[in-house]
């Protein structure tokens, strides 16, 4: 070694003592390839970070084998268990593979785990494949191979571990969070309950996130607001039930939590205080001054029970009695004594077990459907002064759908020229909206209806199924036709016999997919002529149906029924036409 570096090759001297293997990049390889990688904010990692390093080991895995990143792809805050077809990147992603000015033919991935979650993976490679995009995984070493069944063992696993993973890493991080508020009385974080507010508690107990500048953060009283809910629970122990609650505070013009802190509660109207709102303070064990943790969790349930692989979506649910826990000690100034909230926790069980209940929860318990009475309009109609919906209510011998002014914040505009109580009895609507219905099916609007219902089909799955499938099989009859020209103009068969075996071999697999799929047939016109005409008069049947059925026939239509009050009248819509009916009664 002479000391001087090779001519074009600066770092040749400079590798060899640093004893870095440079790889030259063949003239021919992979070629174009799109990048995609995740980075879920529950890590807490800087996204910018985990793009460069996920970037960094998909360049290192491809670049030696001639393949050249020229499109990323790259979700962050997106948990790995949404399926693809839910992320932003992973959806535009999977909306590029259809687009044949792409630039890219194959997808490498900078960590498999991150990418795919349970059973994900066998549900996005045949997309890939179907458009002839590789797939490259660091874990296999190289590309999927759809035929060998290793490659499929192996991804399966990938995705069990994947899930495996963060079931361990959610349990561990409730189990810490658990303990640091049984032994701490820790503030978890997220809002402060109204009357109290988040203040600098001093050095954070963690070693390294004290280096990094964090500090602890516990809660302190707001004494202003501190002071109604102090006088929430004594009305509330005074015999006052909730609504009476909240409009007592509405009327002495108190602003209510989201009016009071409008930046933590940027979700709700800040339009006077609910029977909710005094609710949620009467029920929160944290005015006592104890911290307590777990009272509501996450649980993901189906998007579509009928089709699982569109995934989960999170909800919240009260929490079983033994996953809440308590601190040991108090963790912040009280508000109410344990004694207080014991009292009142104790005359809200006697009120909803059946005894002695206030006007307010009697309000409510009519509104319920307890007795297993039916609705039939059950949320479809509103008022066309407020604009509100209008309650169910059974009363005396009849329903009637009820609108209270008197809930309704004191001062708010939708109260000028708003009766006090507006009623829309049931049985004098349902009669004449089933005649319109019956028009709807009848000789002068039938075609239009019908065009209607036609236009509304869904796709369904099966078809959809076909239609990818025969877009495969065009795609490989079509790569077989290019090989058979290519022979014809003079290339050597025997360079092209792996490509003419893999393009027979799909064209195959897509031929008996396509035979293996039932046939789906949509409604036709004629076929709802056929079933208009089997109902005979319409009208009849429907007042004659049962409940359930004229229920769910409502529901089904999308009726939306606004009862203008002034001029006795329901105006009802549906997606076929609008109409006035006439009904007499009203407030």
């Amino acid at each position: 070694m002479n000391g001087v570096a090779d001519e074009g090759n600066d770092w040749a001297t400079l590798d060899e003592l640093l004893g870095v293997e440079a790889v030259d990049v063949p003239d021919e390889g992979i070629g174009p390839i799109a990048f995609y990688g995740r980075c879920s904010t529950e890590d807490n990692q800087d996204p910018e970070t985990s793009l460069g390093w996920q970037l960094g080991n998909a360049r290192k895995f491809v670049e030696p084998l001639g393949g050249k990143v020229v499109a990323e792809f790259f979700d962050v805050g997106q948990s790995r268990s949404v399926p693809w077809e839910r992320r932003d990147e992973g959806r535009r992603l999977l909306a590029d593979l259809k687009n044949p000015d792409r630039g890219w033919d194959a997808l490498v991935v900078g960590e498999g785990t991150r990418c795919w979650f349970g059973n994900q993976f066998s549900l996005i490679a045949p997309k890939f494949a179907a458009y002839g995009v590789d797939l490259w995984v660091p874990e296999l070493g190289g590309k999927f191979d759809n035929r060998n069944p290793s490659h499929k063992m192996l991804m399966s696993v990938l995705g069990g571990m994947s899930e495996s993973e963060r079931q361990h890493v959610q349990a561990r991080v409730r189990a810490a969070m658990d303990a640091q508020v049984v032994n701490e009385g820790r503030h978890q974080g997220g809002r402060a309950p109204y009357g109290y507010v988040v203040v600098d508690g001093g050095t954070h107990p963690n070693p390294r996130k004290a280096a990094e500048g964090y500090r602890l953060r516990v809660l302190a009283i707001e004494d202003a607001s501190a002071d109604v809910v102090r006088r929430i629970f004594a009305e509330y122990l005074e015999g006052s039930g909730d609504r009476a609650i909240a409009e007592l505070l509405n009327r002495e013009g108190i602003p209510c939590p989201s009016a009071r802190r409008p930046d933590q509660n940027r979700h709700r109207l800040a339009d006077g205080w609910q029977h909710t709102s005094v609710r949620a303070i009467l029920e929160n064990p944290r005015y006592t001054g104890y911290a307590i943790f777990g009272r509501w969790t996450k649980h993901e349930v189906l998007l579509d029970p009928d089709d699982v692989a569109a995934g989960h979506v999170v909800r919240f649910r009260k929490s079983p009695k033994e996953r809440i826990v308590r601190s040991r000690t108090p963790a912040h100034p009280a508000i109410v004594t344990v004694q207080e909230f014991t009292e009142a926790q104790l005359r809200r069980r006697a009120r909803s077990a059946g005894g002695m209940r206030a006007m307010a929860q009697l309000d409510r318990g009519r509104n319920t459907n307890a007795a297993g009475r039916i609705y039939l309009l059950r949320g479809l109609v509103r008022c066309g002064l407020c604009d509100r919906k209008m309650i169910a209510s059974p009363i005396r011998d009849g329903v009637y759908y009820r609108c209270r002014a008197r809930e309704i914040v004191p001062g708010s505009p939708l109260l000028e020229g708003h009766p006090r109580t507006v009623n829309l009895r049931e049985d004098l609507l349902v009669e004449p909206l089933n005649a319109w219905i019956a028009e709807l099916f009848g000789p002068s609007n039938r075609s239009h209806t019908i065009e209607a219902m036609l236009g509304s089909q869904e796709v369904t799955p099966a078809e959809l199924r076909r239609e990818r499938v025969k877009q495969r099989l065009a795609q490989a009859e079509a790569k077989l036709n290019r090989h058979q020209r290519a022979i014809e103009a003079g290339v050597d068969p025997a360079a092209l016999v792996d490509a003419m075996n893999g393009a027979q071999a799909d064209r195959a697999s897509a031929r008996a997919e396509l035979n293996a799929i039932s046939e789906t047939r949509q409604v036709t016109a004629a076929d709802l002529e056929a079933m208009i005409d089997s109902f005979g008069d319409i009208a009849a049947v429907l007042n004659s149906a049962e409940p359930e059925d004229q229920m769910m026939l409502y529901q089904s239509l999308n009726l939306q029924l606004r009862y203008l009050v002034n001029e006795r009248a329901v105006l009802v819509t549906s997606e076929p036409r609008v109409l006035s009916v006439r009904v007499r009664g009203g407030t």
